[in-house]
């Protein structure tokens, strides 16, 4: 059987979101997997997360979408355990030659001399300074940073450096760091997303299943807010028919737990990704599979993703438009609706190292 077609055995893959490796869209070749023939039963082990390392010549990947508030980013690894089914940056694996399905989650990548990198392309004479967004396409948080702490070590470059950084992330291993981040926010130097798709933890763990919990997400945010780090809820994806009842009483507990502003993104179903979401609703929701695509191709002139600018993702027509209504209406009675002060570019200055000459005035 072709891989394309293959549903791994959910006893070989518990924690995961994706049911498939299906081949990734630049490999010519597709695995299969057959039967040897002979009359000894085959065993398959449970899927293992396996990190390797990566040494990359450069850290800061800059960015030119115009509908991105940053044009820098910075990622410590690639792939992501958290498995998150609806991910956008699934489809980034096929480059590695890996499946942006199963080896999106269990196959990462980590980038341990990021730290070093990073401060020598800051140190550049040509450097000039904006806030840098950190775990922009895999969450900086996921469980392989406990053991590897290369965000952290990030993180110390930054505050040295006296640089803007923002922050998306699921975990709450964030708190680890709330050392370093409370003194930089009091400079205005860092700001925190944490995102809030659900409030279930059973649907949460179906479609997150190794992100934290709900609550505990609103947890963290109040334990950020409390060390005076500033966070904006992200409510996103708002998935139709499953997720979207949920938009009111998510901002309602995110702004009790002392988020200072919010922002939404839908559903966004880009290249491999439609295909493992289609799969994953057939598995856990098939009653509704129909009801949801049917939204999401509705806001797509018919399509299952439209990659345009400023299009990708919000959607267009009546659905995307009452989300909207219903977004701003309760962002705006529960104060969320604000304009957030900038980071600031200001107090970037270059660290002396050992042996450097000092300047004398």
């Amino acid at each position: 059987m072709r891989d394309t077609d293959q549903i791994v055995d959910p006893a070989r893959r518990p924690g995961r979101a994706a049911n498939t490796s299906r081949t990734g869209r630049f490999e010519r070749h597709v695995r299969e997997s057959v039967e040897d023939g002979w009359d000894i039963p085959e065993e398959h082990g449970v899927l293992r997360t396996v990190v390797t390392d990566e040494h990359p010549r450069s850290v800061i990947n800059y960015v030119r979408s115009p509908d991105l508030p940053f044009d820098r980013t910075l990622n410590a690894y690639r792939g992501c355990e958290h498995g998150c089914i609806y991910c956008f940056a699934r489809p980034t694996h096929a480059y590695l030659g890996l499946s942006p399905g199963l080896d999106f989650e269990t196959r990462l990548i980590a980038r341990p001399s990021a730290p070093e990198v990073l401060a020598r392309e800051l140190r550049k004479p040509g450097y000039r300074v904006a806030p840098l967004a950190l775990g922009t396409n895999t969450d900086p948080y996921q469980p392989a940073e406990r053991d590897r702490g290369i965000v952290r070590a990030c993180l110390e470059v930054l505050r040295d450096f006296r640089h803007p950084v923002a922050i998306v992330t699921k975990g709450t291993l964030i708190e680890r760091d709330m050392d370093i981040l409370a003194p930089m926010a009091a400079e205005g130097l860092v700001r925190v997303g944490i995102s809030v798709t659900t409030l279930d933890p059973d649907l949460s763990r179906r479609m997150e299943p190794r992100a934290p919990a709900p609550q505990r997400r609103l947890t963290t945010i109040r334990r950020l807010t409390a060390a005076g780090i500033p966070v904006r809820a992200m409510v996103s994806p708002v998935i139709p028919a499953l997720t979207d009842c949920e938009l009111e009483r998510i901002l309602t507990a995110v702004a009790e737990a002392g988020v200072d502003a919010a922002s939404w993104i839908m559903l966004r179903l880009p290249l491999e990704v439609a295909e493992l979401w289609q799969a994953w609703l057939e598995e856990h929701y098939p009653e509704r599979a129909q009801r949801i695509m049917g939204h999401v191709r509705d806001m797509h002139g018919g399509k299952s993703y439209d990659a345009r600018w400023f299009r990708r993702m919000r959607g267009e027509g009546p659905y995307a438009e009452i989300i909207a209504a219903r977004f701003q209406r309760s962002a705006r009675a529960l104060g969320l609706d604000r304009k957030v002060p900038a980071l600031r570019c200001d107090l970037f200055t270059v660290p002396p190292r050992a042996g450097d000459q000092l300047r004398l005035f």
